[in-house]
């Protein structure tokens, strides 16, 4: 959606270590639910894309800075935000803040590189227009 999308994240035991810190490549998998929720409310089903067009989407690459700890029972927003459009690949800019009350804390920022491939040779496509079009109009 537009640059105030968010989504919700509630930090349970099994996100933890024996420290009682989040693991850090959980911090990946939250990212990766935002932006599922993120496509959902644009109006694309990740299922449907690959029944209808043939294509998914899948991860080329990510860098997460870590700023802060997370620790059981933390409230987190996940944000997500397009950084760069290509024809084929989504450059995302998202974050993971700690939300007590009032106050927020930027726990992690991870850059995300998404590709659209084919589901057959898994060979980069282009994104398809429709597509392209709910994600930019709500990017």
């Amino acid at each position: 959606m537009h640059p105030d999308f968010s989504w919700p994240v509630r930090i349970y035991y099994e996100d933890t270590d024996t420290g009682g810190v989040v693991f850090y490549a959980n911090y990946l998998k939250f990212f990766e639910r935002a932006r599922t929720e993120w496509l959902r409310a644009a109006g694309v089903n990740q299922g449907e894309l690959s029944a209808s067009h043939g294509v998914v989407f899948i991860v080329k690459s990510t860098t997460v800075d870590y700023h802060c700890p997370a620790r059981l029972d933390d409230e987190l927003k996940l944000t997500v935000v397009i950084e760069r459009m290509g024809r084929a690949s989504v450059h995302f800019v998202q974050e993971a803040w700690r939300i007590t009350g009032l106050s927020k804390e930027l726990l992690a920022t991870g850059r995300i590189k998404v590709g659209c491939v084919d589901t057959v040779g898994l060979r980069p496509c282009a994104i398809p227009d429709d597509v392209l079009t709910k994600i930019t109009i709500n990017g």
